[in-house]
């Protein structure tokens, strides 16, 4: 049985990924810091996420994955929701996308999903 590795920091995860999948993650990473530069990056759920407001909770962040396959990309399912109809190559679940690492990420359509999450969360009313 695998042991279950605890990442210290997010570096700390990258570096354990396969370099396909680490390239493909650090592409997600700055698609979602170009959207908003204020992003701050942790550790949630041992995988690396950015919180999108100021002290954000989970529901305030978007995390990414590193898989054998694919990386995945967690923006919540509001903003799944809002984007199905330009998502329907990839596979998705309610609050995810999976891109496959043989496929170039879809760059503009990530960071106008991170910039619409943004948006929700700053509209949002406490």
């Amino acid at each position: 049985m695998s042991e279950i590795v605890e990442f210290k920091n997010v570096d700390a995860y990258f570096d354990a990924q396969p370099q396909n999948v680490k390239n493909m993650l650090l592409e997600l990473k700055a698609c979602i810091l170009k959207a908003e530069p204020k992003a701050t990056e942790l550790l949630n759920y041992n995988i690396p996420a950015y919180a999108l407001v100021e002290n954000g909770k989970r529901e305030q962040q978007i995390m990414i994955a590193g898989y054998k396959k694919h990386v995945g990309f967690y923006p919540h399912p509001t903003t799944i929701e809002k984007f199905d109809s330009e998502l329907t190559e990839y596979k998705r679940a309610k609050g995810s996308v999976q891109f496959p690492l043989n496929k170039p990420l879809p760059k503009e359509l990530i960071i106008r999903m991170v910039k619409y999450r943004v948006e929700l969360l700053k509209n949002k009313k406490p």
